[in-house]
């Protein structure tokens, strides 16, 4: 995603947001070719270009070989392990509408050798439900389970939601051969999957000028259901906040409130704040604890192994 316009300086060295139009086709496709050149660019100075030794360039096939293979077939439409390795996907389909046939770019799309940019979608200020819209569509699964069916020879059949320019319409793929494809799907270890560029950049100092502040809540504290006012930084993060830096981690109870919108320190007995005295970690305290509570001190059994793991899943 992109900004819809750029931001300049005023008199008093304050940035201020310009408007600009949406791109043109060939502005689209000159960004595109400009993307390729600077990537392969780059790749040559980095000795992994085409003509470089892939055992000796890629860190990624010495490191992790099985998630190199996986994603190495998922982009070539082959199969990477079992009896069919480097067999192509079973595609069903009527064939393509004329051999002739070329995909078209879309209104402000390109691509280049590979190289794709799409601009042909805006989502104006203040359009939440647009807004939505694109944000569920960027976080779809991989997948749709309403579309994945079981043949009766125990192979996968997925209807696509789109017919393919190839006049492809449906897949079938061994359960393995799915499981391959879902495995692709995961970035590598310790590789960011979402980047900023421009004034939202990490490094921009037009950033802080920018991004909006985190707003200063109350600090959870708890003593005999009584809530006080309290800063929720620690010494560390207010050491931080003195040096511009904002702290590195989201806190436990943050990611909790973010992702099932869960206060995990509002009392539930006076909705006061409440904060954490100490970390008990001896499991002989523990379990008086949890004994004086009524609640079980010992974890649930573990189920037993099913006979055969690929029948239940599949």
């Amino acid at each position: 995603m992109s900004l819809d316009g750029i931001y300049i300086d005023d008199i008093n060295g304050n940035p201020v947001f310009r408007r600009v139009g949406p791109p043109t086709d060939a502005e689209v496709a000159r960004v595109a070719e400009r993307v390729h050149r600077r990537v392969m660019r780059l790749m040559e100075q980095r000795g992994i270009g085409p003509q470089a030794d892939p055992e000796e360039a890629d860190a990624l096939r010495r490191d992790e070989p099985l998630l190199t293979e996986l994603y190495s077939a998922s982009i070539s439409g082959r199969v990477a392990t079992g009896p069919r390795a480097g067999k192509r996907i079973v595609r069903v389909g009527d064939g393509p509408d004329s051999e002739n046939a070329v995909m078209k770019p879309g209104h402000c799309c390109a691509l280049v050798e590979g190289f794709s940019i799409h601009a042909g979608v805006c989502v104006p200020a203040r359009d939440r439900v647009r807004l939505e819209r694109l944000l569920r569509y960027a976080a779809r699964p991989a997948l749709s389970n309403e579309r994945l069916s079981l043949l009766p020879d125990g192979r996968l059949l997925y209807r696509l939601k789109r017919r393919w320019s190839d006049g492809t319409t449906h897949v079938v793929y061994e359960p393995m051969e799915l499981m391959e494809r879902l495995a692709a799907l995961v970035p590598p270890p310790r590789f960011n999957i979402t980047r900023y560029f421009g004034v939202l950049a990490p490094a921009s100092t037009f950033r802080p000028l920018i991004v909006p502040k985190d707003k200063t809540s109350i600090a959870p504290t708890h003593s005999g259901c009584r809530p006080r006012e309290e800063s929720p930084k620690t010494d560390s993060a207010k050491t931080n906040a003195k040096r511009g830096r904002q702290p590195r981690n989201y806190s436990w109870a943050q990611l909790m409130m973010r992702v099932f919108e869960l206060d995990v320190l509002a009392c539930p007995r006076c909705g006061g704040r409440m904060r954490v005295l100490c970390a008990i970690n001896s499991p002989t305290a523990i379990q008086k604890i949890l004994a004086c509570l009524g609640l079980p001190t010992r974890a649930p059994p573990i189920a037993t192994a099913l006979p055969d793991g690929d029948a239940a899943f599949f």
